[in-house]
């Protein structure tokens, strides 16, 4: 028997329009840059992941892509229009890493006034129950302990029902169940068609969240694949050993494929995609070493890594 609720091939593989286009950005801030020549397409219906260290480049990102900063050069393109102009905004919903909310009004209060400024808000009894507030809709902002402001404020960006959201360290603040719960609303949200994309330097929420992973470090884009392949990339472990001088260091890097080691008192840290490669190699050079030890490398170490076999 055959499903009338199938799509056609065709229809499955067609390419789904981009709702964000960034081509060849670059943003400065004096001497500093925060974004280097970023290329970055976002398609209708993804749930994006973007991770990086803090300082990677992340919230700039964000900012040029929800018009609140303009590139020093480059385009950066909002539903196919500039995103600057209200019109391109009006689908999009945000959440900045500090959000203001006036103290005195209670969080029913809050949700109706951000909802009078679209055409078809979510109900608030709705919103409020997703993201577990239901039970503080007559509670003055003011009184709210940092999560609860937290989950208001991701609650708030989604009262307009966005084609967009746009989520920067959505968790920060968070106890580990409200971090969960918050997950859950926002798959429960993508899944009704959504866009999203959401900022973290935390490897678990990408995880819990992410189809696709952009990796990002020193403004720029180091890796954009899979989640899985992404995990793989930065799945890197620290071999600390003692060598014998620098000469043997180098050549052990290039026998391994990995980067030049940083110096950790006396040992050496390498960071190898495959340890136990690693190891043979070792032993096969002949080379006298000491102190072999092998650890998991944390993550900011593998987007040092990442960024350093980027060049």
């Amino acid at each position: 028997m055959t499903s009338t609720t199938t799509a056609p091939a065709h229809a499955r593989t067609e390419p789904r329009a981009a709702v964000v286009d960034v081509r060849s950005v670059t943003r400065t801030f004096g001497s500093v840059t925060a974004l280097d020549d970023v290329t970055l397409s976002v398609a209708d219906g993804e749930l994006l992941g973007l991770l990086g260290p803090n300082g990677a480049g992340k919230t700039t990102l964000l900012s040029l892509v929800s018009g609140l900063r303009r590139p020093d050069s480059g385009t950066v393109r909002l539903f196919g229009g500039d995103p600057r102009d209200p019109a391109s905004r009006i689908r999009l919903g945000t959440t900045p890493q500090e959000t203001g909310l006036p103290e005195p009004l209670r969080v029913g209060e809050v949700v109706d006034l951000v909802a009078r400024h679209y055409p078809d808000p979510m109900p608030a009894g709705e919103l409020l129950e997703r993201f577990g507030l239901s039970e503080l809709v007559r509670r003055q902002t003011g009184s709210l302990s940092g999560g609860q402001k937290r989950r208001l404020a991701v609650a708030l960006a989604l009262v307009g029902r966005p084609r967009l959201v746009l989520l920067d360290e959505p968790t920060t603040g968070l106890d580990v169940e409200a971090r969960h719960e918050l997950w859950t609303a926002l798959r429960s949200f993508h899944a009704e068609g959504a866009t999203v994309v959401v900022t973290s330097h935390y490897l678990e929420e990408i995880e819990a969240l992410a189809e696709r992973v952009v990796v990002v470090g020193q403004g720029r884009v180091l890796a954009d694949d899979s989640l899985s392949r992404v995990l793989a990339a930065v799945a890197r472990r620290k071999v600390l050993v003692h060598l014998p001088d620098d000469a043997a260091a180098r050549e052990l890097a290039r026998r391994t494929g990995s980067a030049d080691p940083v110096r950790e008192g006396d040992r050496l840290a390498f960071l190898a995609a495959d340890s136990d490669a690693f190891v043979r190699e070792l032993v096969r050079s002949g080379t006298e070493f000491s102190g072999l030890e092998v650890r998991g490398a944390s993550l900011e170490e593998a987007f040092i890594t990442l960024t350093k076999e980027s060049r």
